[in-house]
Formats: C-alpha cells, structure tokens, sequence
C-alpha cells in the first residue's frame, strides 16, 4: 500500500535495501560459521617435552636425535608392558594400581618404576579460612586433628 506523499518507486527502493542488507548479514554469519568451525590443532605450539636420554639411546633407532613415531610406539608399548608385570608383582590388594605402600615395597625390591603410570593421589591439605583450598596432596603441613 503506497501512503500518501510515497511512490511506487520508493517503495521498491526500500524493499530492495532490505532484501540486501539481509543477504549481506546472512553471509557474513555463514562466512563467521565457517571460519570458527575449523579443526583446531591438536597440540599447542608450546614447549615440547624432553624425551630423556635413556629412552633415546634405546629406542631412537635411526639416531636422529627424536623419536619417530614407530620408535615412540614401540617405547610406550614396553612401559605399558613392564607396568603391567609390576602390577602383577606388586599390587597386593588387586585394586589395578599401586598405593603408597605397595610402589615402596617395589622400590625396596630394587625395581625402577616405569614413567606414565599415575600415582597414588596424596590427601588434600586443610581448608583455610573462608573455605580456601589447602595446599594438593604431598605439599604443605598434615590437616590438624579434629577437635574434641
């Protein structure tokens, strides 16, 4: 419906501009979609690791000073396996890990425990004052006996 001091013209000239605009707009959102939706790195850019020099003499087969990812593979592989004997060996409880006492008695057996095996969670510290969390497991004072 055309109002009164309005052409036919000026009518068509506004709808034309809102047709634009939401294209434009509807682009720039797919555009925005797209560009967010790429496949992120899988690892930071960061510091790598330092593979130690044991490791490296034994498995760095090529001598190229890293590890391949064949040469890692086969790494891993031999500390899941020797994690496994000593969990066969050690866990006394058969809980599938080594607490405190069962990791101490391989260690006084002599044996070398194999990195990439969790350890055993140490206690949380004492809450502070307002609630704060205390220092992690292994840092900071024993928590104060309760009070009677």
């Amino acid at each position: 419906m055309i109002k009164r001091g309005q052409t036919a013209s000026s009518n068509q000239t506004k709808t034309t501009m809102k047709t634009s605009t939401l294209m434009t707009l509807g682009a720039l959102i797919g555009t925005c979609t797209f560009a967010s939706a790429q496949e992120q790195p899988k690892r930071p850019d960061g510091p790598k690791r330092e593979v130690p020099a044991a490791i490296l003499e034994k498995f760095d087969l090529d001598k190229d000073g890293k590890l391949s990812e064949e040469e890692g593979k086969a790494a891993r592989e031999e500390a899941k396996a020797k994690r496994a004997a000593m969990l066969e060996k050690y866990d006394a409880n058969k809980d599938g890990k080594l607490n405190k006492e069962e990791i101490q008695a391989a260690k006084d057996a002599g044996e070398q425990l194999p990195p990439g095996g969790k350890g055993p969670k140490g206690e949380k510290g004492p809450k502070g004052p307002k609630g704060e969390k205390g220092p992690k497991g292994g840092e900071g004072p024993p928590p104060a006996p309760p009070a009677q």
